[in-house]
């Protein structure tokens, strides 16, 4: 058995992985409320890392560390290549995915199916924890289809730990590879936050952290009594000024108001233009910023129809946050 090493320091307050959505300026955006969350790439299919565009792929801003690259795949030698790729590229963790039921991700033979495989997700796992000398983590569900979430989160956990795993995620949910859609798998199977406590009663001296319907910053805080971590997904992203609220949690003042977050990103689309992106990229990631406070309605119309229009630039942010400006950091 490879030696064990120390789980991440916890607790730790992580942004899930989401696909189409947790790019490089979701991520900055993201860091910008919060210096303390853990951010995660989207999904990174090894075969991609390994023959693809790499600097388009696996880029990312020194602002944004720490941060996680996750990997989807199910052959350990490239899965350890594309996670020493990963590392050379400056990431401070891997994670491998074993919870995505997605109908691309099945027909690789990745992603969720492999909770019906824990011997291989251990091979890979102790491969890519050969290759990096960063820590390597699994995200996974509770379970597959008729999968009895007992044995199966505990027989994947058993595999994972004893390849070396510095920790697991688990989403609170079982998958179901046929009959539902990866947006109806987010929310028809239903959550079974007990099954992830007694995983950690089961093994306590293991990085063990949460993830699926967690709805706020707030809701989420009690589980950091029992767990290591916490992940909101969906949430972060539709309402990421909420994340202003993580760094509280270790006693920290928030890294910026609100105010500081526009500036900052307003900094960051005049130089992601200047560099040939177009100001979508960016501001389609912050049209949630302000929900719920005056104002919020006017600040999504204009970046939503404003960021598209050939030319635009990126007074447009500080524009739309003057119809918000004079209550939205009060509120």
């Amino acid at each position: 058995m490879m030696q064990k090493r120390q789980p991440a320091r916890a607790p730790v307050f992580a942004v899930a992985p989401m696909i189409d959505w947790t790019d490089r300026h979701c991520r900055y955006l993201h860091r910008q409320l919060s210096a303390r969350a853990r951010l995660f790439t989207e999904m990174v299919v090894d075969q991609a890392i390994l023959h693809g565009e790499r600097d388009r792929l696996l880029g990312f801003a020194s602002q944004e560390h720490p941060v996680v690259l996750q990997i989807g795949g199910s052959d350990p030698q490239r899965l350890a290549e594309a996670a020493a790729i990963g590392e050379a590229f400056g990431y401070d963790e891997i994670n491998l995915n074993v919870g995505c039921p997605s109908d691309r991700v099945q027909s690789g033979a990745f992603g969720a199916c492999l909770m019906l495989t824990p011997d291989l997700v251990g091979r890979c796992v102790a491969a890519m924890r050969a290759a990096v000398s960063i820590p390597v983590t699994v995200k996974c569900r509770i379970g597959v289809d008729d999968q009895d979430p007992g044995p199966a989160l505990d027989m994947l956990a058993d595999h994972v730990v004893e390849a070396g795993a510095d920790g697991i995620w688990v989403h609170a949910r079982k998958a179901w590879l046929k009959g539902l859609s990866p947006k109806e798998n987010r929310e028809i199977p239903p959550l079974d936050y007990g099954r992830v406590l007694a995983l950690k009663a089961r093994m306590p001296e293991v990085f063990i952290g949460l993830n699926g319907g967690l709805g706020s910053v707030e809701a989420a805080r009690p589980f950091l009594e029992h767990l290591d971590g916490v992940m909101l997904g969906r949430a972060a992203y539709g309402q990421p000024g909420d994340l202003l609220n993580v760094d509280p949690l270790y006693r920290e003042a928030p890294r910026h108001d609100l105010h500081g977050v526009v500036a900052a990103m307003a900094d960051y689309a005049r130089d992601h233009i200047e560099a040939g992106g177009r100001l979508i990229h960016v501001t389609r990631h912050m049209t949630g910023l302000f929900t719920g406070r005056p104002g919020a309605r006017r600040w999504r119309q204009m970046l939503s129809e404003g960021a598209t229009r050939p030319g635009a630039t990126a007074d447009l942010i500080l524009e739309a946050y003057a119809c918000v400006e004079p209550t939205a950091d009060a509120a």
